[in-house]
């Protein structure tokens, strides 16, 4: 039989007796693993409980391999017989750590039915105390020892000790010997070092006798030099003292100066912060009176702006109304000939608008049709659910009854339990077809919900094809306009020509509005259609003329705008500059400079398209509007309201 000892050490128990006090008792757990080959390989847990004071205190536990299976059972351990003996000592080391506290979280507790402990069994608990209950981790039953055991215990306790006897008086006998051989050696080695002591106390005396005279010596000089330098060190000291007496005076009066200074400044300014929070407060009272007057002058002001904003739209229309009064009675004639043109342009793109909302239509009629058969399968998908629900609860009152029956009627249990199952299986059925239909349900719903989506784009492109027709007849309807104006300026200067040769030059006030176009790469104005005209020139200049003869351009057509730049800037070099004011205004300097647009703006790009028909692509819809001049006031010149 081999035996290994795993545990042997004190331990603090709490004893509870059957009605008695608790009481704290140190008690040995010694842990073996006893381990027989002999003739079955078997290995047993012993756990030995003592007292170091009470040798009659004994109790005994053997758990072998079939014991702490019930163990394991009863207590529902989670662990195999090898790793129980280390758990154990695990729990037994914790409760060590935790026994010198007040409120110990692991305790181990020796409970007896017997009021004493005496020869009766005793459980060992190991117990973890939480706020809320204490949970028994381990709980052994330990018998107690009978007299046989009790005489073995004291026969190994007195083998022990008499073993422990021995080896102490063996290391005794060893240490009085080492000590008997160390007093010895060193008695040996108190005599050496006493002669030499001797030695070295008689060479000392020497030595300091030696030592002493001459440092009598250097003292006598060490001291004369050292009353030289004192005297010295005083005179230098007392020059600098007086010295920082002179400099401390004048830096005193300095300071009392300053310090003088600055009361009077103090003064001064906590006068000043009086006068200041006086003023602040008033100039605050000011302020709020302030305030609401300029909330008044703010109502005040934005109902005169809206006043204004109405005279001036009123001013506006008046205006327009008389410019258009006096062009139309000119142009009518041509307007009907270049109207017929722009009308059959005009057809053309509306008929191609008039395409791209019929395709519109139908595709939202069809997504409206497909949509109303989602929503009558949707209706469909509901009702069907509905009557699933309907069979699920037929077939729950189904289940009560059979269980009902169940157990009224032990003696048909057989058959009730295939119906049972028979029912399950429908019932599981049923709810894999409710799955199924929901899942359906829920793609059907996506679907509904993508339809909606492309009926909203489809709604957002029908608007925008409708503000595409706006901005085309708005379009259309200032380039009539444009078309009127030049007609007008045609006849303007016509007239012009027949009244002597004299260069015309047209007010501001019968000028027509110039359209903007940043989108179609435009960045400036574009000039009025007169500011190309043939003006007469003088006689001298007849030769140059016939050689470059200006050609007639047609509404916005660019390629000749080009070749009438290029020609009158030729002319230009040899014409004088002439000068005509108008109703006492200056010449227009749009006229003189810069004639029409520049060849950077007139090159034809690859997605660009010509005036004469402009499509939905070549201008934003923003641009489009037809151009509002700003209502005039007295007395203000043309530039302001053409800039170059």
């Amino acid at each position: 039989m081999a035996v290994e000892s795993l545990f042997n050490r004190p331990v603090c128990v709490q004893v509870r007796c059957q009605g008695c006090d608790e009481r704290r008792l140190n008690v040995r757990v010694n842990i073996e693993l006893l381990s027989v080959s002999n003739p079955v390989h078997k290995k047993d847990l012993a756990v030995r409980l003592t007292d170091d004071a009470d040798p009659f205190f004994l109790y005994n536990l053997v758990i072998s391999e079939e014991d702490f299976q019930s163990l394991k059972s009863q207590q529902g351990l989670l662990v195999d017989f090898s790793a129980f003996p280390q758990k154990f000592i695990d729990l037994l080391q914790q409760c060590i750590q935790e026994q010198n506290k007040d409120i110990p979280r692991f305790l181990l507790q020796l409970v007896s039915s017997a009021p004493v402990l005496d020869h009766t069994p005793v459980s060992l608990n190991v117990v973890e105390t939480n706020p809320f209950k204490h949970l028994t981790h381990l709980s052994l039953k330990f018998l107690p020892g009978n007299d046989t055991e009790i005489k073995k215990f004291l026969a190994s306790c007195l083998k022990c000790l008499k073993e422990d006897k021995t080896t102490l008086e063996e290391k005794l006998r060893k240490t009085e010997e080492d000590l008997t051989r160390q007093l010895s050696y060193t008695q040996q080695n108190l005599s050496e070092k006493s002669r030499e002591l001797d030695k070295l106390k008689n060479e000392w005396t020497s030595y300091t006798t030696t030592l002493t005279s001459k440092h009598t010596q250097e003292m006598t000089n060490e001291k004369e030099r050292a009353l030289q330098a004192q005297a010295q060190y005083q005179q230098q000291h007392e020059q600098q003292k007086k010295e920082l007496e002179n400099l401390h005076q004048k830096s005193i009066q300095q300071l009392q100066n300053r310090l003088s200074e600055l009361e009077v400044i103090n003064k001064e300014l906590t006068e000043r912060r009086y006068k200041g929070d006086s003023t602040v407060r008033e100039l605050k009272a000011k302020l709020s009176g302030l305030e609401d007057e300029c909330q008044r002058a703010k109502q005040e002001v934005l109902s005169l702006r809206r006043e204004n904003t109405t005279l001036d739209a009123e001013c506006h229309e008046k205006e327009k109304l008389i410019n258009q009064l006096q062009t139309r009675v000119a142009v009518l004639e041509q307007e009907i000939k270049d109207k017929d043109q722009l009308v059959v342009r005009t057809k053309e793109v509306l008929d191609a608008t008039q395409e791209q909302k019929a395709i519109l239509e139908e595709t939202t009629e069809k997504k409206q049709s497909h949509v109303e058969k989602l929503e009558s399968t949707i209706k469909s998908l509901s009702a069907e659910l509905l009557k699933a629900n309907e069979i699920i609860k037929k077939l729950q009152g189904d289940l009560k009854n059979l269980m009902n029956k169940l157990k009224l009627k032990n003696t048909v249990t057989i058959q009730q339990e295939k119906l049972l199952a028979e029912k399950e299986e429908r019932i599981q059925k049923e709810q894999r077809e409710l799955q199924e239909m929901g899942q359906s349900l829920h793609k059907k719903e996506q679907e509904v919900c993508k339809l909606q989506e492309q009926l909203e784009t489809t709604v957002q492109k029908l608007e925008e094809s409708k503000q595409l027709l706006k901005t085309n007849e708005n379009v259309i309807t200032w380039l009539n306009k444009q078309m009127n104006e030049m007609q007008m300026g045609k006849k303007l200067e016509t007239a012009a020509g027949a009244h002597g040769g004299v260069r015309t030059a047209i007010s501001p006030q019968t000028m027509p509005d110039r359209p903007f176009f940043p989108s179609s790469g435009i960045s400036h104005l574009i000039s009025p259609p007169y500011a190309f005209q043939n003006f007469p020139e003088p006689v001298h200049n007849k030769s140059v003329t016939s050689q470059s003869a200006v050609p007639k351009a047609s509404p916005f057509d660019f390629s000749a705008l080009l070749v009438l730049q290029i020609q009158l800037s030729k002319t230009n070099r040899c014409w004088d500059v002439q000068t005509v004011t108008a109703s006492g205004h200056p010449a227009n300097k749009e006229n003189g400079g810069s004639l029409g647009l520049e060849s950077k703006y007139l090159k034809k790009k690859d997605d660009s398209i010509p005036l004469r028909g402009l499509s939905q692509n070549t201008l934003s819809s923003e641009y489009l509007k037809p151009y509002q001049p700003v209502p005039k006031a007295a007395g203000t010149p043309p530039s302001a309201y053409f800039p170059g």
